[in-house]
């Protein structure tokens, strides 16, 4: 943040707060307090990040009380002239960022967007081959015997897409969301010595599935991604490719990850959320290549309810602030810090799931330690370091204990860590790790969710953690009353 602009942002937040409090002080407390106890932690978890005070802001408009269905220049509601404004300036920045032919920016989160994508894949999916016959242009103008009879055409719905324990999400495809419900769904893993992508498989299973969408992205996987191969299995058997980048957006926009490791030139439909490491509003958006574009326009209705105007604005300011010189130097050092943690890990015996990272994540199998990842996650909590416990591949604990920690660089980053500081944490996680014990049960075995942590431990890491997060404080020069 700009000094000249310090005292200006703190008057804006000391005033709403003031406002808020007048209301519900409760909640001006509790908003407080989150900012305090925000600055007081080591952040290392992947999927966060510290959005900009213009972005913050932005959101904390009036457009939060207007209606607008529909698209820019054709909506359901009058009096929309200034949303189709941030609207279009949203899709123009996210167009022009990542090189991509069309941007869609109502999405609310991530999820809202692959559903978004995986609608429009079958609409168009549908409407290709088979419209012309029914003297119609789009699946919204037919019967509804005929979109069932197009349904049967299409065939069986098939989703292939990385496993969860090799890194993949949710919204790929599993049972527990909707996407599982929607699309028969299979997976494929990494190789099991390894813990890396084997293109060979995926192209196996990829001829004996058949699916109609293959899913690239992840959530947990520590390299990166060859992007052109994924789309010539895809070709190869006919399915239409998508990629979900949110959790590696930012290393897009800032030009990390170029020529094969990026998706865009690629995949027919890439997803993204507009926080974690592009550093935006919590959001989505959806890319695509041109004859998607319609199916895709039809978000609103089809899958979203009305766009949320204020997020939209703060997506246009967050790509705005991507298309700048300083977002590339940050994206670069998110992914030396990342290799920076790694290093740190490894020279002090721990072990990583692939051996290390080259993108901004680390999964750190917690195994040697004794203990599970939500023991991990926990004790590493009461220290003052906030991860997220995940799934390492063919994990014995399963998705709720976990055998391992995730840990991202981005947060930090945006404080201005570097080599160093990242070395020092790496330092001070495995000292928490190393004093962390199971306690036993009443049946004699070990815990998967109790523990004890060796005495001084939390104070110690405490006290060096403050000492780090002194020297880069977060949203320096904003002072509230």
């Amino acid at each position: 943040m700009p000094e000249d602009l310090s005292a200006t942002v703190s008057t804006a937040y000391d005033a709403a707060l003031q406002v808020i409090a007048s209301v519900e002080p409760r909640v001006a407390e509790a908003t407080r307090q989150e900012l305090v106890d925000q600055r007081g932690s080591l952040k290392l978890i992947a999927s966060e990040n510290y959005a900009s005070p213009a972005v913050l802001l932005t959101m904390g408009s009036w457009f939060s009380d207007k209606y607008a269905e529909g698209t820019v220049g054709h909506r359901f509601y009058a009096g929309c002239q200034n949303v189709d404004t941030v609207e279009a300036l949203a899709a123009e920045h996210a167009r022009e960022l990542f090189g991509a032919e069309y941007a869609y920016a109502q999405p609310h989160s991530g999820i809202d967007a692959n559903l978004v994508a995986f609608w429009s894949i079958l609409a168009h999916r549908v409407e290709s081959p088979s419209l012309e016959k029914h003297a119609v242009k789009s699946v919204n103008d037919l019967a509804e015997a005929d979109w069932e009879r197009l349904r049967r055409e299409l065939g069986d719905q098939r989703m292939l897409g990385m496993s969860l324990d090799a890194g993949g999400h949710l919204t790929h495809g599993f049972r527990p969301n909707i996407s599982g419900k929607m699309f028969h769904q299979r997976s494929y893993g990494t190789d099991p010595e390894t813990g890396l992508l084997d293109y060979d498989r995926v192209r196996e299973a990829a001829r004996e599935f058949r699916p109609l969408i293959l899913v690239a992205g992840y959530s947990a996987y520590p390299r990166r991604v060859d992007f052109a191969k994924m789309r010539e299995i895809a070709d190869e058997v006919g399915a239409t490719l998508m990629v979900d980048m949110a959790h590696f957006a930012g290393l897009v926009a800032g030009k990390v990850f170029t020529g094969d490791e990026n998706p865009v030139p690629h995949a027919h439909v890439v997803t993204t959320t507009t926080h974690k490491s592009l550093r935006g509003p919590r959001g989505g958006l959806v890319l695509a290549t041109q004859e998607y574009a319609s199916a895709v326009d039809r978000g609103c209705p089809m899958v979203l309810g009305g766009p949320l105007s204020h997020v939209m604005a703060a997506k246009a300011v967050a790509l705005a602030e991507a298309r700048q010189q300083g977002f590339r130097d940050y994206a670069g050092q998110v992914a030396a810090n990342a290799q920076s943690l790694a290093e740190g890990f490894l020279r002090r015996g721990a072990t990583l799931v692939t051996g290390g990272t080259d993108n901004h994540l680390v999964l750190l199998d917690v195994t040697s330690f004794g203990v599970t990842g939500r023991q991990a996650e926990t004790a590493l909590l009461d220290a003052g370091i906030v991860t997220n416990r995940n799934s390492v591949p063919a994990d014995p604990h399963g998705a709720w204990y976990t055998s391992g920690i995730r840990f991202g660089t981005p947060a930090l980053t945006t404080r201005g860590f570097g080599h160093a500081e990242f070395d020092r944490v790496a330092e001070l996680v495995v000292d928490v790790l190393s004093g962390t014990t199971p306690r036993t049960t009443a049946a004699g075995v070990p815990s998967k969710a109790t523990y004890d942590l060796a005495d001084g431990v939390v104070e110690r890491t405490r006290a060096a953690s403050a000492e780090l997060l002194e020297k880069h404080p977060l949203y320096p020069g904003l002072e509230l009353a």
